[in-house]
């Protein structure tokens, strides 16, 4: 399926980021847990996090649930970066995006398999990895998931990997909205990485 919306490009975020220097060092240690090395260095989200400091009594929790989750979900990072390549596809986010394809790249996605989530065409991967990619869409599109389609691919996950996917859908639903309501901009530092319109 195709991008649902675009949503407008301002020059400027909606509100002043913090400065991650500035997050405590719980966060910094929890930080440091992220799993390889993609969203670090370059590819270190600074600006959302600036958002997000906004909430500081929330962020440390959240910070934690997220990297903690990364490395004990019941599928691993490759299957994990495809399902966030797809919800940054379906909510336009270009932040998601970019920053997700090298990190996707860092756990064995190709950019043939790429391409194929940026279009919504799913048939070439695995079964679990189809299931998790539909699933993935029924939650953002339809809010749930139809009797039809959890028939068709419920099965192929246990019960572990089922809460994972909706922990992990609402994890990047948090941050795709995050970027797109408050206008969150791209670091200069990152590599330059086409965006979902700019293909």
């Amino acid at each position: 399926m195709g991008i649902p919306f675009v949503h407008p490009n301002e020059s400027k975020s909606r509100l002043t980021a913090l400065s991650s220097n500035d997050l405590n060092q719980e966060c910094c240690t929890t930080l440091e847990r992220i799993p390889g090395a993609g969203l670090k260095g370059a590819g270190y989200p600074e600006n959302v996090l600036g958002q997000l400091m906004h909430s500081p009594d929330l962020l440390a929790p959240f910070l934690n649930w997220w990297v903690t989750s990364k490395s004990s979900m019941a599928f691993a990072e490759r299957q994990q970066e495809l399902v966030i390549l797809r919800i940054g596809c379906l909510y336009a986010s270009d932040y998601v995006w970019k920053h997700h394809v090298p990190v996707a790249k860092e756990f064995g996605v190709s950019d043939e398999e790429i391409e194929a989530v940026r279009l919504g065409q799913f048939d070439a991967f695995s079964a679990l990895e189809k299931a998790l990619l539909t699933l993935t869409e029924a939650m953002v599109e339809e809010r749930s998931v139809s009797a039809e389609i959890w028939a068709a691919y419920g099965s192929q996950l246990n019960p572990q990997q089922v809460i994972d996917l909706i922990a992990l859908v609402s994890q990047y639903v948090l941050f795709s909205l995050t970027n797109n309501v408050l206008q969150v901009p791209i670091e200069e530092s990152l590599p330059h990485i086409p965006g979902l319109i700019n293909k």
